[in-house]
């Protein structure tokens, strides 16, 4: 599903616009971004939480030769999924 089918289906069930609709779901989108990048936690009750980790610096290794590669840390996004969720998918 795409940002705009996602918008498609939010406008005909809420009965709006598919441009309004897609203005919020930008908007939200958005907004989840930007938390994320101030490193805050956002949490959808009954969907999931995402949140900023940082992985640690390892040796990694170039497959082509075999030679060890150092990997920088880094900020990863993780995304836990809810129980509600978890069970409706299951």
């Amino acid at each position: 599903m795409t940002r705009k089918d996602l918008a498609a289906r939010v406008a005909e069930k809420v009965g709006m616009r598919q441009d309004d609709a897609k203005t919020i779901v930008d908007e939200v989108l958005k907004e989840i971004s930007q938390s994320l990048i101030r490193g805050e936690r956002v949490e959808l009750r009954d969907f999931g939480v995402f949140k900023v980790k940082q992985r640690k610096a390892r040796l990694g290794r170039n497959p082509k030769t075999g030679e060890g590669v150092q990997v920088p840390a880094r900020k990863v996004i993780h995304f836990k999924v809810g129980k509600e969720l978890k069970n409706m998918v299951r």
